[in-house]
């Protein structure tokens, strides 16, 4: 599809602020004839795929701040250099189809996160991370002196192209478990610097929603034991409740139900606990998903049965280590991160695809989020 004559056309645009040149759309002609709101208006509600196959100026427009945003896969990645312990983040773009990496996190001094050593031969030192309110937090890993590398989180918003620190943390820690639910974030258990019972019981809880100048980590509800520190794993939020369980896979598993509004320990419903047999997620519905590690199974969790309803079977599935689930998508990490694998749950049956990661690296977890603005629009 070619774009009309003129359709592209730029207006002359004066030099400002030491000759820098300012790359705001709005200073170019989307649609002849018609003020650009107006024309922000009817390109809005166009799929973008389109909108960036007809001319460079309507590709500008899809990545700009009057555009809604679409959604893209984030992904934490470690290099698979022997000599390399890098980590480093990037965002898989659905319309082109490319991998972008995102501006470096300002931190001072630099961060040193340990993903492999040549100390472990077999173990993988973990990197936690989650998303909330359609932003990326990392919330524990270990430096590169093994001790906790984060003392508070490290944040990315992708609306404003930027990371932001959030509170320092009551205890820092690894091995822990981590989630959120209703726009806040919950630290579980793990390990500080030593091992200490009152850290493995501990519950911490940051709500974004607050102003920034408000933003602190509370106590909540303990855990009745330290049986919860001993892997990292991801805390699912469902039914405005915290799911949480002691280890990954098929392994036979401690598991609890933190409520979020009677701040109090539950028992897991039995048919929960007994089909949690790998990575788990919930989506932007509220829908939760597991996949069998072993089996490559992709199951959906229903709680008027509580049941684990099978929606695909694939080899690709095989030896999932994290999912996302999002925007119809499951997405998980498999083949020790040297592949991406991506579900559409809303087509019957459902369709799976791979992205692969970028050369030399591996996938360490994967997210879901809106793109990322881009402030330079040529």
């Amino acid at each position: 599809m070619n774009a009309p004559t003129g359709m592209c056309k730029r207006q002359d645009r004066a030099k400002i602020d030491d000759n820098h040149q300012t790359r705001d759309e709005d200073q170019m002609v989307l649609i002849p004839g018609l003020p650009n709101h107006l024309a922000h208006l009817c390109l809005s509600a166009l799929c973008p795929s389109l909108l960036n196959s007809v001319c460079q100026s309507w590709r500008r427009f899809i990545y700009s701040p009057n555009f809604p945003p679409f959604f893209s896969l984030y992904a934490l990645l470690s290099s698979t250099s022997p000599t390399s312990n890098s980590v480093e983040f990037f965002c898989f773009d659905p319309i082109s189809l490319a991998w972008e990496s995102l501006p470096s996190p300002l931190s001072n001094p630099p961060l040193k996160l340990l993903h492999r050593h040549s100390s472990f031969i077999s173990r993988i030192l973990p990197i936690q991370s989650l998303t909330v309110s359609g932003r990326l937090v990392l919330i524990a890993a270990t430096n590169d002196k093994f001790l906790p590398a984060f003392h508070r989180p490290l944040g990315f918003d992708p609306l404003s192209n930027k990371w932001f620190f959030g509170p320092p943390l009551l205890t820092p820690r690894r091995w822990c478990i981590t989630g959120s639910a209703d726009g806040a974030i919950y630290v579980v258990s793990g390990v500080g610097s030593n091992y200490r019972g009152d850290v493995a019981r501990s519950v911490e809880k940051w709500d974004m929603k607050k102003k920034e100048t408000e933003w602190n980590w509370e106590q909540m509800a303990a855990l009745k034991d330290g049986r919860y520190s001993r892997e990292a794993v991801e805390a699912v939020g469902y039914n405005g409740k915290l799911c949480i369980v002691n280890v990954k896979g098929n392994a036979i598993k401690e598991a609890a139900v933190y409520n979020i509004m009677t701040n109090q320990w539950e028992v897991m419903p039995e048919g929960m606990r007994g089909g949690w047999n790998g990575p788990t997620a919930t989506d932007d519905g509220g829908l939760m998903y597991v996949v069998d590690e072993t089996t490559g199974v992709l199951s959906r969790y229903t709680s008027e049965n509580d049941h684990w309803e099978e929606l695909i079977e694939s080899e690709f599935l095989k030896g999932a280590d994290q999912i996302a689930a999002g925007r119809g998508r499951v997405c998980a990490v498999c083949a020790d991160g040297a592949r991406i694998a991506v579900v559409d749950v809303v087509d019957k049956p459902a369709r799976i695809w791979i992205v692969n990661p970028p050369p030399k690296t591996e996938a360490v977890a994967v997210h879901i989020l809106p793109r990322m603005i881009r402030q330079d629009y040529d």
